[in-house]
């Protein structure tokens, strides 16, 4: 990698640090809002802590793209929604919410506000990397009956992250129905939002933006992904699709 374009990357990276912790599947956690806030009946956002340390996922995911993701990326987001919001009149606790009826809000509160649940999301779904993880139990067992096997989920889930044209995100849902599925949403899209192709309850999800993977995996996307089963936390996945 050439120092020029490593030089670039990291230089793209902006913004701050932060705080506290936002839930995955509902609202926004009381710890994750700021109540001493300049809108009358709004929020205002903050950067979660991470639940482990920034190196923590080495080797599968490098110490310095854990920190300018979760640091610089993720705190944008944050920062960029506080700042979409200060003009409104309102604005939910909850994204769900949000998500619900993206179509109403603008551009730069889809993105952000999308990037802010998306990121907490995905911090969440990972833990320190082992040999051999893999699912067990009620998950395990609708993952077979809804793919055929393990390793073909993530062929299948492979041939999504991959198939992501630019940015944008890899999930596995859980339907109304109960069934599992694969998706893929561009920039900072989910399956909770109005206007997904593919609707569902996310209960795994791999960001494919070049953020997440540059600085270790360069354009070898597909290394990224195969890394990335060593880190999900199947546990926190199996208690999202309970």
């Amino acid at each position: 990698m050439s120092s020029s374009r490593r030089n670039f990357i990291r230089n793209t990276f902006l913004a701050g640090a932060g705080a506290t912790l936002i839930p995955l599947a509902g609202g926004i956690d009381a710890s994750a809002m700021d109540t001493d806030n300049p809108f009358n009946d709004k929020i205002s956002f903050k950067l979660p802590d991470l639940p482990y340390d920034f190196n923590a996922l080495e080797p599968y995911i490098d110490v310095e793209t854990m920190k300018i993701h979760h640091g610089k990326h993720h705190q944008a987001y944050v920062s960029n929604l506080n700042k979409a919001i200060e003009a409104l009149d309102s604005f939910p606790e909850d994204l769900n919410k949000v998500f619900d009826h993206i179509e109403k809000y603008s551009t730069a509160i889809r993105n952000n506000a999308g990037g802010h649940w998306n990121h907490s999301f995905f911090w969440e779904i990972m833990r320190p990397g082992k040999e051999n993880n893999m699912p067990t139990g009620k998950l395990a067992e609708a993952i077979n009956k809804s793919f055929g096997s393990l390793d073909e989920f993530k062929k299948k889930f492979k041939e999504a992250a991959t198939g992501q044209f630019g940015s944008g995100w890899a999930w596995l849902v859980k339907d109304v129905n109960g069934s599992l599925d694969i998706t893929a949403t561009p920039n900072q899209d989910n399956p909770l939002m109005s206007v997904a192709a593919k609707k569902g309850k996310p209960i795994l999800g791999l960001d494919v933006w070049e953020h997440a993977y540059y600085l270790k995996y360069q354009n070898k996307r597909p290394d990224y992904i195969d890394n990335f089963w060593y880190v999900v936390n199947w546990d926190k996945v199996a208690s999202l699709f309970a």
